[in-house]
């Protein structure tokens, strides 16, 4: 008898469910959550649909490949923001992924304990600056060092060569598309290399302690261990950037020229981006196609982050698929 008193008395006290509702209650209000987001981005598209169909009706699809913009004559193209945009983006990407992959790779590999946590820090508060003031960073000093220190030295080296020469050609005044990418790129730096820097930890110690003690270079173990474990969480973090690349508003409007013709392919003349666009012109736009054609580069840029998004799951999906398949 004491013998089963002591049984008994060692059993852990059972939980009382004090409101069985609760389970229910939550998962009905995770499911609308989820539900109340899709309808929003639902009522996202339908309301640009709406505000934009005197334009889709006016001019279809020829409004993608049109540079004209001219608001007295109601004639509207959106070739130069769409190209503006897409090329401002791509330069920012060229430039902000290796050097995000390589503040993560130091961080999480080469770096010494006493300065890991700082320097994390300080990547992360660039993050925290406001795009305005990387806008007039980017108008006040950055544009006339490009200008001075870069334009006009390639113009000088590349005078007369049939591609390059058109690439950098334009007025040194430091605005215009690189100028944009290269200050999206400073933007999206912290948000791209603070996700590698993420996933890079969450590589199991094990895996790169083995490799490590195979004969592993530092780049080996990094290449064949590391990267193909958080590939996933790597191309997450660059669609991310790209995603602020693609809406990034004030600071490409400081530093990218704002001018609506596509007379060349030069990484320095004056150009426009569909935010920039918005910025500039949706407050003082009159009714009817002006501002149909504004709503009407909104849809599309709904559209090209769609596109984006759905590449980057298309990716992702073809590389889960294809893993095991090397060895």
């Amino acid at each position: 008898m004491d013998a089963n008193k002591t049984q008994s008395g060692s059993r852990p006290p059972q939980r009382r469910v004090n409101a069985p509702w609760a389970d229910p209650v939550f998962a009905f209000a995770t499911r609308a959550a989820a539900f109340l987001v899709l309808s929003l981005l639902v009522g996202i598209i339908i309301s640009l649909i709406i505000g934009a169909w005197p334009s889709i009706k006016e001019f279809g699809l020829g409004f993608l490949a049109s540079t004209d913009w001219d608001p007295v004559q109601d004639r509207y193209g959106g070739l130069v923001m769409i190209y503006g945009t897409l090329a401002t983006s791509l330069i920012a990407l060229i430039i902000a992924v290796p050097v995000s992959f390589g503040i993560a790779l130091f961080l999480t590999e080469l770096s010494p304990g006493w300065l890991k946590r700082p320097l994390g820090i300080a990547i992360e508060l660039l993050a925290a600056v406001p795009s305005i003031v990387y806008g007039m960073w980017g108008l006040l000093v950055f544009g006339p060092i490009l200008a001075q220190y870069v334009q006009q030295p390639l113009q000088k080296a590349f005078h007369g060569v049939p591609v390059l020469s058109s690439l950098v050609s334009g007025p040194p005044v430091g605005l215009g598309l690189l100028s944009a990418g290269i200050i999206l790129a400073i933007m999206i730096i912290p948000f791209i290399a603070s996700v590698m820097r993420d996933v890079f930890e969450v590589t199991p110690p094990m895996l790169k302690e083995s490799a490590y003690g195979l004969g592993s270079t530092t780049w080996e173990v990094v290449y064949k261990v590391v990267l193909p474990y958080t590939k996933t969480g790597v191309i997450g973090g660059i669609m991310l950037g790209l995603g602020r690349a693609l809406g990034e508003t004030m600071a490409v409007t400081f530093v990218i020229g704002n001018q609506n013709q596509l007379s060349s392919l030069s990484l320095f003349e004056p150009a426009n981006s569909i935010t920039s666009a918005l910025a500039n012109e949706f407050a003082e736009a009159s009714e009817g196609l002006h501002q149909a054609s504004l709503i009407y580069l909104g849809l599309i840029l709904f559209f090209i982050t769609f596109v984006v998004l759905a590449c980057s799951k298309l990716l992702l999906a073809r590389l889960q698929k294809s893993e095991g398949t090397s060895s």
